[in-house]
């Protein structure tokens, strides 16, 4: 039985966190965005101009190795968040790459602006902050998976996480992408899938995977789903 559609006009769960008068402080410099698919975000060692409130979409963070030779999604960013984290420690730019995985739409703020105001409410920097926190460990339990984990368990992982973050249970991505981000040949992302599907999981198609089962994907993530996520319920009770 396919898993009840999860349709939720939510926005941004960040912003949703925020108090009223910080929300009225951060409101006026936000500037409704849509996004395309490979938008990129972040150049790699280029200021960051603008940061982004995600309402609808999947952002991918990349690291990115000397020579660009050797790239890896480290995170992703979907609409419990924003991008530009660097900014929101001080810095103007950052190692990584970011870009679009999934089309969307959200809300943009300059740097500048940013700064500004989270330099006049420390609540709302403290909140920004958090956020950063959590994702730090979304970082962390990537390289767990990466290291430990096997292909199907650490797809499975993946499609747990872009579940999270998508209208519905259709993730529209085609296998090379996916391997790509799994940093996998694409042959072995196929054969996991397909091992997915035969287990009553996902439904498989070129370039949709439907979740059919999120409790039995969890069960295939053999414990590297979880964490991050209890981190941000914890910190942000309000989603």
């Amino acid at each position: 039985m396919v898993q009840q559609s999860r349709t939720r006009g939510d926005g941004n769960l960040l912003l949703k966190n925020l108090s009223r008068s910080d929300r009225e402080l951060l409101e006026p410099h936000l500037k409704p965005v849509e996004f395309k698919f490979r938008q990129r975000l972040e150049d790699a060692h280029r200021r960051i101009r603008a940061v982004y409130f995600i309402d609808h979409g999947l952002g991918s963070v990349i690291g990115i190795g000397l020579g660009e030779r050797r790239q890896s999604e480290v995170a992703i960013v979907g609409r419990e968040g924003v991008t530009g984290t660097s900014v929101l420690l001080g810095s103007d730019r950052s190692p990584n790459e970011t870009f679009m995985q999934l089309e969307g739409s959200g809300r943009s703020i300059s740097t500048t602006d940013l700064q500004n105001v989270m330099a006049k409410s420390r609540s709302l920097a403290t909140c920004l902050l958090r956020f950063v926190h959590v994702l730090t460990i979304q970082i962390a339990h990537t390289a767990v998976a990466n290291a430990k984990g096997s292909v199907d368990e650490r797809l499975a992982r993946w499609l747990l996480m872009a579940h999270d973050r998508v209208d519905g249970n259709d993730v529209k991505l085609t296998h090379d992408f996916l391997a790509s981000m799994l940093g996998s040949r694409r042959a072995g992302v196929t054969v996991a899938l397909n091992k997915l599907e035969a287990d009553g999981l996902v439904s498989n198609s070129r370039s949709c995977i439907t979740i059919v089962d999120r409790e039995g994907l969890r069960e295939k993530a053999d414990g590297l789903y979880g964490v991050p996520e209890a981190e941000f319920a914890r910190l942000f009770p309000a989603s």
